[in-house]
């Protein structure tokens, strides 16, 4: 860890523990240098990272004060999945939600996972979009290697080291998104009938992978503070013969917790006494909005066990299909999987996106978005405490830009069909589960400006909601569906 680093979380550890409270002055750049020995840079480095958490604000001429941040009141039980593999059902409505017919295409889309795509920050690579073919010529539209441009590889490994891995550029595959990194991992690792264990929620797209593959998923009861739970994945793997554990433990989707790194330690360790491999999903963990950003599972894996997995679709954007892996000791498999079904990606977008990270570009666009989404999350935690019912929950993510909410007694797929006929769409939680459960939440996006019509928009679905909670009224209004726990409730 760096020195600017290690004073920033000094510091959030003394606004976490109540040493300076929400309005308090911190002290200034130069008493912080002369109490903590370090230097003017290292100093205005670390309160940049307090600001980039969200925890204190600059003001001019003034300092830096402590910020409010809105915390839910209590804290969720586990989910509480069903304990066998299943078959992998919902295919009719993941199709909907990301290809929407031509008589859905106008609809205002609040559930799918895409970033703000008209950030400024973004301008540099559209630009290099615009100009690189003319500058490469012909090799922009030839293949590039089967791996992926060393350019980009060199880069993405240069920035793997945040999350504490040390990779050598060959250590890393270029795949078409992270979609196809999820589907190499599952398709070198398995055969047809084969059980992989998963967190639950979990991402549909994962699921999808399994239903193709004919593989069974077996949902693990997880932790919307702290993750899939290690106790209960242990008597799994004592219970059945998992092939694989899939998971996405960095500001998760759609949960948004982020794993302590103490547990992520340990999973590696169970890993490693079950000789099962880990999938790991990073695609939102270099959004996470605390720094340090938090270290992958991977950066505790000496046997090259973990598949690391990711994407710049998330952080950039999704159409660039520039994702990313690091399959460790099943390189050579992988490889060949890749190959027999893609061949290698497009050369284009993998040499703007390794100009773009090279010039600095993409550590200052990841900035901006942290900030941007963080103030996000709180505006729109403020209009579900608003307009959506009693008893309504919500997630509290620790980074990216979606949240989950849960709406006891309304069946969300309902209230999608509902809001369909008003041009709204959401994504019912049923998609999130091999079995349909969750059908009482939803996932929302808060990635672009939080406009009055994204408002509006929010106070029709709760509007609609609230309806059907009061027609469903002595059924099941106030009472959890059946193994199924709330999520935590966003205080005034």
């Amino acid at each position: 860890m760096k020195r600017y680093d290690q004073v920033a979380q000094a510091l959030t550890q003394r606004i976490e523990q109540g040493q300076y409270r929400v309005g308090d002055r911190l002290p200034s750049v130069r008493a912080l240098c002369r109490e903590l020995g370090v230097s003017v840079s290292t100093a205005q480095e670390a309160y940049r990272r307090l600001e980039e958490s969200g925890l204190a604000e600059a003001r001019p001429r003034s300092g830096y004060y402590v910020l409010p941040v809105a915390r839910p009141e209590t804290l969720p039980r586990v989910t509480r999945p069903a304990q066998r593999p299943l078959e992998v059902s919902q295919w009719d409505q993941v199709l909907e939600l990301v290809a929407p017919s031509p008589e859905e295409s106008g609809r205002l889309m609040l559930g799918r996972g895409v970033p703000d795509l008209d950030a400024p920050s973004l301008r540099p690579l559209k630009r290099e979009l615009a100009t690189l073919h003319r500058r490469v010529g012909a090799h922009g539209l030839n293949y590039d290697s089967l791996q992926g441009s060393l350019a980009l590889r060199r880069q993405v490994a240069r920035l793997a080291t945040a999350s504490g891995c040390l990779l050598h550029p060959d250590d890393v595959l270029i795949t078409t998104g992270c979609q196809e990194a999820l589907s190499l991992a599952l398709r070198t690792l398995t055969e047809p009938g084969d059980v992989v264990a998963v967190d639950s929620p979990s991402f549909y797209g994962t699921m999808q992978i399994l239903k193709a593959n004919r593989l069974k998923a077996l949902e693990i009861p997880t932790d919307p503070r702290t993750g899939i739970s290690l106790e209960a994945l242990e008597l799994a793997l004592e219970q059945w013969p998992i092939k694989a554990i899939q998971l996405t433990p960095t500001c998760n989707n759609p949960l948004g917790y982020t794993m302590p790194e103490a547990r992520k330690r340990e999973l590696v360790a169970l890993a490693q006494r079950f000789d099962v491999a880990i999938i790991e999903d990073d695609i939102y963990g270099d959004l996470a909005f605390a720094a340090p950003r938090p270290r992958s599972i991977k950066s505790f894996d000496d046997e090259g066990r973990v598949l690391l997995c990711s994407s710049f679709s998330k952080t950039l954007m999704p159409g660039l299909r520039v994702g990313w892996m690091a399959p460790g000791r099943h390189r050579d498999q992988v490889l060949h999987m890749k190959y027999v079904s893609t061949g290698a990606s497009a050369t284009l977008p993998q040499l703007a996106v390794a100009e773009f990270v090279q010039h600095g570009h993409y550590e200052r666009h990841l900035r901006e978005m942290i900030r941007q989404y963080r103030r996000h999350r709180d505006i729109m935690l403020g209009w579900v405490e608003r307009y959506f019912p009693a008893g309504a929950g919500v997630s509290y993510p620790q980074g990216g830009f979606l949240l989950w909410l849960e709406l006891p007694g309304v069946d969300c797929v309902r209230l999608k069909d509902r809001l369909a006929e008003e041009g709204l769409h959401i994504a019912p939680g049923s998609l999130f589960s091999a079995s349909g459960k969750y059908r009482h939440c939803l996932r929302l996006n808060y990635a672009a400006a939080m406009t009055p019509i994204i408002e509006a928009a929010l106070e029709r679905v709760g509007t609609i909601a609230a309806t059907m909670q009061r027609e469903a009224h002595g059924e099941s209004v106030g009472r959890a569906v059946p193994g199924d726990a709330p999520v935590r409730r966003i205080t005034p």
